[in-house]
Order: C-alpha cells, then structure tokens, then sequence
C-alpha cells in the first residue's frame, strides 16, 4: 500500500508524525511525505521534523505564503504533478489548511482514495477559510477520521454516514508519547525567568484577529491588564500586521514578554506549566484541554465545543473588557472527561485503513 501523506502547517507536523511512526513499522506500507511549504522557516518548520523525528519529506514543494487562491493554486498545481508521477494508492491529509484542501482536490480529481485526519469539525463561520477547507474536504474524503463523537454528529447531520470513524484525537497520542521528555529537555521556564503557574501564554494568528486592526489592538491591550505576565510566542504574521498598523507599543513593557515561535517540546512545557492559555488557535484550546490547563479563546466561536461544555474553555471573542472579565472568572474544573480518546488514534487510523484496503484490492 503506497501512502502519500500530505502536511503544510506546524499542527500537521505534530500529527503526522504519530502515524508515520506506525506507518514505518508496517512492511506492507510505503509512506510518501510532501511538504507544501505552507509553513516554510525554520522556526516553524523545519525544526519540527527534526525534533520529533519524522522523515524528511520526499517531496518540498516550497510554496510560501500568498493570498489563500494563489497559495491554494500552487500547491494543487505540484501535487497533482507529484501524485501523477508516483501514483499512491492512498492520500492522507491532515486538519484544514489550505494543504489539505489542495490535497484533497488534487487527489479527488485524478480519483485516488483520500483518508482526511481531524475530520467532521465545523465552527459553522463561513468566513473562516479553514471552515471551507474542512468542509470541502470532508465531502471528498472516502475514510474520515474524527477525534470526537461531536465531529462524527456534525458529518451525519451534512449526510456523511459512511465510512467515519471516531478513532480519539491523534494530538493527544502526541502529548502521551512526548510531555515527559518534552518537560525534561525543555529550558523554557528558566530561559524566560517564568516559574510554574505563575504566568499566562498566549497566541494570535487567525486572520479574523491579525487583520483586523480594532480586534488586534483590543487583545493586545487586555493582555496589559493582568497581574500575571503573558507569554507571546510572535507568529510571524502577528508580527507584520502589529508593525503595520503601528501596535509596536502594546507589545512592550514588563506586562508582556514576546518570543520567537517556539518549537515543539518548549511550547508542550511552556503549555503545561502556564496558568491560563489565551488563544484564537483551534490546535491549541485542544491541547489545553489535554494537558488541563484552562482557556479563554480569542474568537467569537471554536470548532472544540467540547472544551466549552466541559468548562476548560471560555470563548472572550476580542473585546478588551470581555478577556479581562473571563480570565478573572476562568476557574480549573475538577474533572476532564476523555473526549479526545486513550492516546492510540494513530493505530486505529492505521488498522482501519489496512483493513479497508485489503477489502478494496
């Protein structure tokens, strides 16, 4: 069975390597990885495959950013180039971004099987474009592989019945597998003089925030009004727009200590000893949730809705006294139901598409 699996982002990274690990350990499995280049710096690329020891990929696209149809455009043109040329009897993609979409219709347009991980999630926003790119590429998946039962409910309720599995969260198979020796080789703490629970961590980067000066301003400014410091890791879109709309001053000062992106194991420890995570990344108010540190999300809904109902998570959208107010409120709940599963995603995926396969050939 001749695999090819697609990733483009950070969080595909991180995925993509618990699967390949099972994928290698199969003699009858052949694994071909394409990097889209979507993520293309070291900091928020490179380092990830070495760190977590994934393969390096077979094929670097290097596309780069761009508008997301110009990005999209590239990446489908290369990929449908690619998979002519090796001919996979399956494509593995991974999450929303605009690599998935693009291997999703590559792979559908020359009729090879396509197995989406992550699927069946829906923050019902159209204007977000990682909502098209899921939805789009749920409705060409021929195996969807949802974390949870909810993901799994929002495909039935579109008339997707086939061929979905509820195989648990394949992040959390990445948290079990690395936190301890993520927390041993890690000098984070000690690097930003920052003691255990004493500190928030934050990140923005979805387009709806970064692009909009109003939004930016307002989180940057009630992350002034805490006691505790807050933790920004500076995507490097974050960066230009802050420079761009002149915001330069609400990143200074002793309120706010900003880093360069972190890597893997320094942002699982910086996570799992933070106080409180603000955030407006999907990725990220699930691996709170994972690692039991408490949310506020920086977006006016979430794809995760299990970590609202379960009270880890608080949606502040980016209204200044709306932050303030549930981070002073925001409490550690007692209990965290296992609604992303028992860590072993990556081999129900695994087993679920040999087993599919074979019935197939």
């Amino acid at each position: 069975m001749k695999t090819l699996t697609v990733v483009g982002a950070r969080p595909q990274f991180i995925k993509a390597c618990m699967l390949s690990k099972i994928l290698k350990s199969c003699t009858e499995v052949k694994e071909i990885i394409v990097h889209t280049g979507q993520h293309y710096d070291t900091s928020m690329s490179d380092i990830f495959f070495k760190q977590l020891n994934i393969p390096e990929p077979d094929y670097y696209l290097g596309i780069g950013s761009g508008a997301h149809g110009e990005q999209t455009g590239k990446m489908l043109s290369e990929l449908e180039h690619v998979m002519t040329s090796i001919n996979p009897d399956i494509v593995v993609v991974y999450g929303d971004t605009n690599s998935t979409l693009a291997g999703s219709l590559a792979a559908s347009k020359l009729h090879i099987p396509i197995a989406h991980i992550e699927s069946g999630l829906r923050s019902f926003n159209r204007k977000m474009p990682e909502e098209i790119n899921r939805v789009v590429t749920d409705h060409l998946s021929d195996w969807l592989f949802c974390p949870s039962q909810v993901a799994a409910e929002n495909l039935k309720r579109e008339g997707i019945n086939q061929s979905v599995y509820v195989t648990g969260d394949i992040m959390y198979d990445a948290i079990r597998h690395f936190k301890s020796y993520a927390v041993q080789q890690s000098t984070i703490l000690q690097d930003l003089s920052l003691s255990e629970n004493n500190y928030y961590l934050a990140t923005i980067h979805r387009a709806e925030n970064t692009d909009d000066p109003r939004r930016l301003k307002s989180i940057l400014e009630a992350f002034h009004q805490f006691a505790k410091t807050t933790v920004l890791p500076l995507h490097p879109r974050t960066k230009s727009k802050i420079n761009a709309f002149q915001l330069n001053d609400l990143v200074e000062g002793s309120h706010i200590k900003v880093v360069d992106p972190l890597n893997y194991f320094d942002m699982l420890t910086a996570v799992s000893k933070a106080n409180i995570v603000l955030t407006d990344s999907g990725g990220l108010q699930k691996e709170a949730y994972m690692l039991q540190v408490p949310c506020v999300t920086l977006r006016d809904e979430t794809e995760w809705t299990e970590t609202v109902e379960t009270g880890w998570n608080r949606l502040a959208g980016a209204n200044q006294e709306a932050i303030a107010d549930k981070v002073m409120k925001l409490h550690r709940p007692e209990e965290s139901p296992p609604i992303f599963g028992d860590g072993h995603a990556a081999h129900q995926i695994a087993k679920t598409l040999a087993k599919n396969w074979h019935e197939k050939s």
